[in-house]
């Protein structure tokens, strides 16, 4: 975290959460600016805003009040699937079949596609 980030939230933040990858959720305890409150994130390891769950999400872009934690279980509903930060550019990115990353080699078209010659 930069030093003036740290200090700012020293100063002036009250913690509000934590999420599964360490990041943790700050809210401006003094006062409001423009009738509303400052809500912030200090990442933990490198700085990727893709890192933020959708709950968190919501929270910090002020969709909804209340902060995704609950005695300390997140808000989720059963068919939500773990968050995964955005791989692009990783080792572990996903390339589809055919993908000159993976190979290059495509499967054949089905028996469903004709290709247009002109008369």
């Amino acid at each position: 975290m930069h030093i003036g980030t740290r200090l700012f939230t020293w100063i002036f933040g009250e913690r509000v959460g934590e999420d599964g990858f360490g990041n943790r959720y700050y809210r401006n305890r003094h006062k409001k600016r423009y009738g509303r409150e400052r809500r912030w994130v200090a990442y933990k390891g490198i700085v990727e805003a893709s890192k933020v769950p959708a709950e968190w999400h919501g929270w910090l872009h002020h969709i909804t009040d209340v902060a995704p934690v609950a005695e300390g279980t997140p808000l989720r509903w059963p068919w939500q699937k773990p968050h995964l930060p955005n791989l692009s550019g990783t080792p572990y990115a996903y390339y589809p079949p055919g993908h000159d990353l993976r190979g290059g080699q495509r499967a054949p078209a089905t028996g469903d596609y004709e290709p247009w010659t002109p008369d």
